[in-house]
């Protein structure tokens, strides 16, 4: 089977798979009582309905208007596929709903329309404004798609917006930025030579004309030669902007000297011979799918410095509108935008260029295959799959839209809205937000004991992106030093981290002599010391800890949890009254943030442990901004059986309660007893736990672990954690799993520990 049947046979099953298709409708509500079901529909539906009659501007507040877009199409232009009908242009307009709400949270209803009359076209789906926040205009044919979409601006008063048109010439536009950059070309002195001159073609050259290309050196050719003056064959007003006083007919009579290519017509119009006689260094977009105008292959043969994006994802620099579309919504949707202008198209160019200057990220990466372009030649734009997209260029977008007077519903803080994109992005974005804005006021000097690990130096990125904290990496300088520039990084040794060179640092003899003092009763010997010390990075960390050269470690991101927590606990000493460590996950998923109590450290803790780690979690949940809800859990309810395990929990909750009467605690339980609170006041009605329980201690290590796991995976959740409890300076053990964002959550989350710490010793 070629490449080409495989794709077709695993593209058809992907689709049929059920359910069929690749988007659907969800409530966002509950309705499982009789009671919501009349708050939800008759009668109680009528005071929204009310609500929005005495104030229109409600129902972005009271329905999904204000996130809802319609993706439109009459099935004329699809793809490269052509006028293939409203029909079968269906998978299309569910795959960009589906990019809308993966890419940004927007909600998507995909219509098409069996109208091919443009002014019927207009009448139809201006009819709709009512049930949208903004239209998606799709695959529909040049000239008409001009026509429908500026009537259609001028009737609605939401945006509207033609991704062929517009969302192609964003990311052209940004390649090209970009691109000038690299060859150091000014952007108002280059000649450009454009073939096809269709939706996309127009509003690509009328977006490079806003950032600054001279309209009289763009020459325009389409299947029937140049665009000149005085053509009247297939020249509409929009084509006419771009003709020219020439005597050239062909592409090849106009490519000579050009510094700029740009394709978005037909395969092989651009010959190797047109490529040799452009300007030296030439920009390349050869933009027609599946097969460009020139393959990428050839361009390399006849202009070896040439600079290369096609619209392919197997070849670099593709110019995708995913990269645009869901984020220029974003933006304007959350500004309650009346249209998308060029002022905000322009703002997306610019933050889309930007990025690509800055290191990719890991998501975009690992979705990649791990590769890590630097930006350059090769790597002109993001990858569609960056998360920081969203998060810089909605909030451009959003900026220009209020500068520029289109908003009607403007932010009160872009700063607050930057937030809240994060939340939607990193799910636990909001939760640590407090924990971030608290790292960064006070930062802390945070070792790592795995520093030549990838993971932890991009994080550090992050880290001094956000000055949250004052790193300190272990391990060889080369080392450390060759994987930043692997990563492309920026951050620099002596600058951004200070680095603990574990082969040859001048305290190498100072810590182990502090590590045999500690351990020379326990038959840790000088040599054994030294040896310890010079292999084991946990060890050096968990010593620059108790030494005060650091504030607070974090390791775990190689090896087995137990062994580096006997290190630490060999090192820094168990907090003031506290007889055992213990570790606190939590799980953040669609449905809240979750803690689970102990799923690391203690096997089978007694009664005195299990309270002892509750009352210390409990603490931990105040620093996250939330209020502890604590249910002890168990096989048994309220007393239902008499046992040991469950006598444990009756017995931690009365310690619990004597140590912390002001907490919010019940027990022993079922996990849906503690959930659920219609459970618990039926079964229960004394209780003193109110609504749903978020803090979850277990019996032993074994519940808390695997409840812990498969909360994280059946929810699709995030994890924050584990947490280290129990000792008396900040020390955090991860996992090998852990991604990039964990270590900066436990970043931030050992530096307010940290913080915390110090308060307490000088009160």
């Amino acid at each position: 089977m070629s490449n080409a049947e495989e794709l077709k046979k695993a593209a058809l099953e992907y689709h049929r798979k059920a359910p069929a298709g690749k988007i659907k409708v969800s409530p966002t509500k509950p309705v499982v009582t009789q009671r919501e079901l009349s708050l939800a529909y008759s009668p109680g539906v009528a005071a929204a309905c009310e609500e929005i009659v005495r104030d229109p501007a409600e129902v972005a507040t009271l329905t999904a208007r204000g996130n809802l877009v319609a993706v439109i199409t009459n099935g004329t232009a699809v793809l490269g596929l052509g006028n293939i009908g409203p029909l079968a242009a269906k998978p299309v307009m569910e795959g960009k709903g589906m990019l809308f709400q993966k890419f940004a949270g927007i909600d998507v209803f995909d219509i098409e329309v069996a109208e091919t009359d443009p002014d019927k076209l207009v009448d139809i789906i201006a009819s709709l404004e009512p049930s949208f926040g903004g239209i998606n205009l799709e695959d529909i044919k040049a000239p008409e798609c001009f026509e429908v979409e500026r009537k259609l601006r001028a009737r609605m008063k939401i945006p509207v917006f033609h991704d062929d048109q517009h969302g192609t010439a964003i990311i052209v536009g940004a390649a090209i930025v970009n691109a000038l950059k690299v060859v150091g070309k000014p952007i108002g002195e280059i000649t450009l030579v454009h073939t096809g001159a269709g939706a996309a073609g127009i509003a690509c050259l009328d977006m490079l004309v806003s950032l600054g290309v001279r309209p009289e050196n763009i020459r325009v050719a389409d299947r029937l030669g140049v665009v000149y003056a005085g053509r009247t064959e297939e020249v509409d007003a929009n084509k006419a902007r771009y003709a020219r006083e020439t005597s050239a007919r062909t592409l090849d009579d106009i490519i000579d000297g050009a510094d700029v290519f740009l394709g978005l017509s037909a395969p092989g119009v651009l010959s190797q011979d047109m490529v040799r006689r452009m300007a030296p260094r030439p920009i390349i977009l050869a933009l027609a799918n599946p097969t460009p105008e020139i393959l990428p292959e050839l361009v390399r043969e006849a202009s070896p410095d040439a600079i290369i994006a096609t619209g392919r994802s197997d070849y670099p620099n593709q110019v995708n509108n995913a990269l645009c579309f869901p984020y220029i919504f974003r933006g304007a949707l959350d500004v309650g935008a009346t249209t998308i202008n060029e002022a905000m198209k322009v703002a997306c160019v610019h933050a889309i260029a930007d990025l690509a200057e800055r290191e990719m990220s890991d998501v975009a990466a690992r979705a990649y295959g791990g590769e890590m372009p630097e930006f350059g030649p090769d790597y002109l734009i993001p990858q569609p799959f960056d998360p920081r997209l969203l998060t810089q260029l909605a909030p451009a977008v959003a900026q220009a839209a209020m500068d520029s007077g289109v908003a009607t519903r403007p932010l009160e803080s872009l700063e607050a809205y930057r937030t809240q994109l994060n939340a939607f992005v990193f799910r636990t974005g909001l939760i640590m937000r407090p924990l971030f804005d608290r790292a960064r006021a006070d930062p802390q000097r945070i070792v790592y004991a795995e520093g030549e690990e990838e993971v932890v130096l991009r994080a550090l990125q992050h880290i001094a992106d956000e000055r949250m904290a004052r790193p300190i990496l272990i391990g060889r300088p080369a080392v450390i030093e060759a994987r930043i520039q692997r990563l492309h990084l920026r951050i620099r040794p002596g600058v951004d981290f200070e680095i603990c060179n574990i082969e040859n640092d001048p305290r190498f003899k100072d810590y182990w002599m502090h590590y045999h003092d500690l351990l020379q009763r326990r038959g840790v010997t000088p040599d054994s010391a030294k040896a310890v010390v010079r292999s084991r990075p946990t060890v050096i960390a968990a010593l620059m800890v108790a030494r005060g050269e650091a504030d607070a470690m974090i390791t775990g991101l190689v090896g087995r949890y137990h062994k580096k927590l006997r290190y630490i606990q060999d090192i820094i000493p168990l907090d003031h009254g506290v007889c055992a460590p213990a570790a606190m996950a939590g799980v953040v998923n669609s449905k809240g943030a979750f803690f689970y109590v102990d799923t690391h450290v203690k096997l089978d803790p007694t009664a005195e442990q299990i309270a002892e780690a509750t009352i210390q979690a409990a603490t931990r949940l105040g620093m996250f901004g939330v209020t502890p809800k604590i249910a002890l859990l168990s096989h048994s309810n309220f007393g239902s059986h008499e046992d040991p395990v469950a006598a444990k929990m009756r017995q931690a909750l009365a310690l619990i309660r004597a140590r912390a009467p002001h907490l919010e605690v019940e027990g022993e339980m079922h996990a849906d007893t503690a959930l659920n609170e219609e459970i618990r006041e039926r079964i229960f009605p004394n209780s003193r736990l109110t609504g749903r329980a978020n803090l979850f201690v277990f019996p032993n290590m074994d519940a808390a672990n695997i409840s812990y796991n498969m909360t994280r995976v059946l929810t699709d959740g995030v994890v924050i954690g584990p947490m280290l409890m129990g000792l008396s300076r900040p020390a955090h053990i991860i996992t090998p799993s852990a991604t990039v964002r964990r270590v900066v959550n436990m970043t931030a989350i050992a530096s307010v520990e940290a913080q915390i710490r110090r308060a307490q010793a000088t009160s």
